[in-house]
């Protein structure tokens, strides 16, 4: 018998069963996702080796994929990436605080529940079999049923281990009477988007998870005049979930989690090492040039950070840097996974506004060079009293180093490539990156059974959360489409004028105020596009646009009360988020001046372009 096996043998009943269904989700969606991997690999297989494909393959993924978000819905109420805004709550006196968490988890009850009845409405009312697989098609949201009834197991299971049963009974009773209220009819606002808003905001700022917080405030609108009962919100929830192009996030998080499972991401640093390990704060450096090829096979942030704070913090913190200082470098340099490509945050700019993953992808080159630049000067600059550079490594020395690290700097080439110039497509693409992943780590001998299981675990868990995220924000999206919203937020960004410069000012304020409150995933679903119209009206390209909106979104990575690559590098490193939040505030002067830069340059293009053809 494990060690684990006797600790959690120790443990109390309930929190066994906990551990019990969480390990059991785990395994479930670690096996859809590996079912889904088969799938579009058989497919990419099929097509380049044989000139053909599988009628039903794009089909099955997508109900896969649907599949695994609807099974990783609890765990992504309950995981690491439930998306809680819990900082403010923890300022609040004992009493209150407990309030605060009983709310919350009514909120998530009343999301949950908005989940289960919805999909269970539709699956009983819808009819018709799918075209390719034939199968009925009130499976794809029979499995959000089961989910949302699972999810409000895993809330009551995990309210009553932390607060008692008592306040657990409460939440879900609460939740019960909230989801009642939304049956009724009041007709008091003129906007439904705005009871919408302000209900999730609540949530949020309570600490309820944000996609349930969101889905219980467009819940609440029923009774405002919203045009929206439980069912269109989960018809619309799996229509913004149900797009081949989102299977390509599941992929590049496995891929990812298989590089750094297998070792071969410890390979990266020992290449930055080589190459700027003898400069000025040395090993800081060497942790944002292993960021910036790692940024090539990752395409996640949270991914990177988590990574940095298990393998480079130590060091760091070894080599004489303050705890929260080396938190600070880790958070920071992590963001710009979001930006080199390949780009998860990219991946959900195109979904939500059908723009070009390949021209997005070489805008995020461009970007995530001025941003690498900007955080080297910053790290440059901020960090003091701390000798830790190593001796100028040899030609040679670099040379074995590199050759070590082509395995992976090798993966971000083949995807990025094979995008940008049409040979598979980004889905394809993200499925080749695991298949690449997995031969290299089997042929260097750095990966087994175990930790193949371990990756499938992870990747499904933070593939479901963001899935359901993306789900969670059609039905509000929509809301905000029918209140033409978009018209007013035309209006605010043209406040002071309708030019490129003024547009451009305007809307980055907007996202920097913003992306203080939202994820940053929700804030490009839902401000993308209202505020992209805007800026080709204004003669600016929406490439270069959409470039410097996720720009701006990931900096709040960083930022207060979110800043989610704050909370995952200090929760692995034990160190008090408000610590590390001061110790970046220099990172976050840079990038905003970086990001100062980069949108002038974007404002400046439309009238600079025509003249640089011509010399060129």
């Amino acid at each position: 018998m494990s060690q684990s096996d006797d600790q959690a043998r120790g443990k109390p009943l309930p929190e066994r069963v906990e551990a019990t269904f969480r390990t059991a989700l785990e395994l479930a969606g670690a096996a859809i996702l590996a079912a889904l991997f088969l799938v579009v690999m058989a497919a990419v297989l099929q097509r380049y080796l044989f000139g053909g494909g599988f009628v039903w393959s794009d089909e099955l993924a997508i109900w896969l994929h649907l599949a695994l978000i609807a099974v990783g819905a609890p765990l992504a109420v309950t995981g690491t990436l439930a998306m809680r805004l819990d900082v403010l709550v923890r300022l609040l006196p004992a009493l209150l605080r407990r309030l605060a968490a009983v709310l919350a988890d009514a909120i998530a009850f009343h999301g949950a529940l908005v989940l289960a009845a919805g999909g269970a409405n539709v699956a009983a009312l819808i009819g018709g079999h799918s075209t390719v697989l034939g199968l009925p098609e009130s499976l794809r949201f029979a499995v959000f049923a089961c989910g949302g009834g699972l999810t409000m197991l895993a809330l009551f299971l995990r309210a009553g281990i932390e607060r008692g049963w008592a306040g657990a009974v409460a939440g879900l009773g609460l939740g019960g009477c909230f989801y009642g209220l939304a049956q009724l009819s009041f007709d008091l606002f003129p906007t439904p988007s705005l009871v919408a808003a302000l209900v999730a905001g609540a949530g949020l700022l309570l600490g309820a998870p944000l996609p349930f917080a969101l889905l219980a405030g467009v819940s609440l609108t029923g009774p405002f005049g919203g045009l929206m009962p439980e069912p269109a919100i989960v018809q619309t929830l799996v229509g913004g979930i149900g797009k081949f192009l989102l299977l390509a996030i599941p992929f590049f998080l496995l891929a990812g989690e298989l590089l750094t499972t297998g070792g071969l991401a410890e390979r990266l640093i020992r290449f930055a090492a080589t190459l700027v390990g003898h400069w000025r704060a040395g090993l800081a450096q060497t942790a944002l040039v292993a960021s910036v090829l790692f940024s090539g096979a990752s395409g996640s942030s949270v991914a990177n950070a988590a990574f940095g704070a298990k393998v480079m913090a130590p060091t760091l913190v070894a080599r004489g840097y303050p705890p929260a200082n080396a938190a600070a470098i880790v958070a920071g340099v992590s963001m710009l996974d979001n930006i080199i490509p390949p780009s998860i945050a990219f991946l959900i700019l195109a979904s939500a506004t059908n723009l070009s993953v390949g021209s997005l992808l070489v805008g995020g080159f461009v970007a995530g060079g001025v941003l690498a630049l900007a955080l080297a000067i910053g790290i440059h600059l901020s960090v003091r009293g701390v000798v830790d550079a190593a001796p100028k490594a040899s030609a040679a020395e670099r040379g074995r180093a590199l050759i070590g690290a082509i395995p992976a700097i090798g993966l971000g080439i083949v995807v990025v490539v094979g995008i940008r110039f049409g040979v598979v497509t980004v889905t394809e693409a993200s499925a080749l990156a695991v298949a690449y992943a997995v031969i290299a780590c089997l042929a260097l001998r750095s990966l087994n059974a175990h930790g193949v299981l371990a990756a499938l675990r992870k990747s499904a868990t933070e593939a479901a959360a963001i899935g359901l995220l993306i789900g969670a924000s059609a039905p509000f999206a929509f809301l905000l489409a029918v209140d033409r919203v978009s018209e007013q937020m035309a209006g605010l960004v043209t406040a002071f004028g309708a030019g490129p410069y003024a547009v451009m000012l305007l809307a980055n304020l907007v996202l920097l105020v913003a992306g203080l409150f939202l994820d940053i995933g929700a804030a490009i679903l839902l401000l993308a596009p209202l505020l992209l119209p805007v800026a080709v009206a204004a003669g600016l390209d929406p490439i270069q646009f959409g470039v410097v909106l996720v720009v701006n979104l990931m900096i709040h990575g960083l930022t207060p009360p979110l800043g989610i690559l704050v909370y995952v590098v200090s929760g692995i490193m034990r160190v008090p988020a408000g610590a590390v939040f001061r110790a970046v505030l220099p990172l976050l002067g840079v990038l905003l001046a970086a990001l100062m830069v980069l949108s002038l340059g974007m404002a400046a293009w439309p009238a600079l372009a025509p003249g640089l053809k011509a010399l060129f």
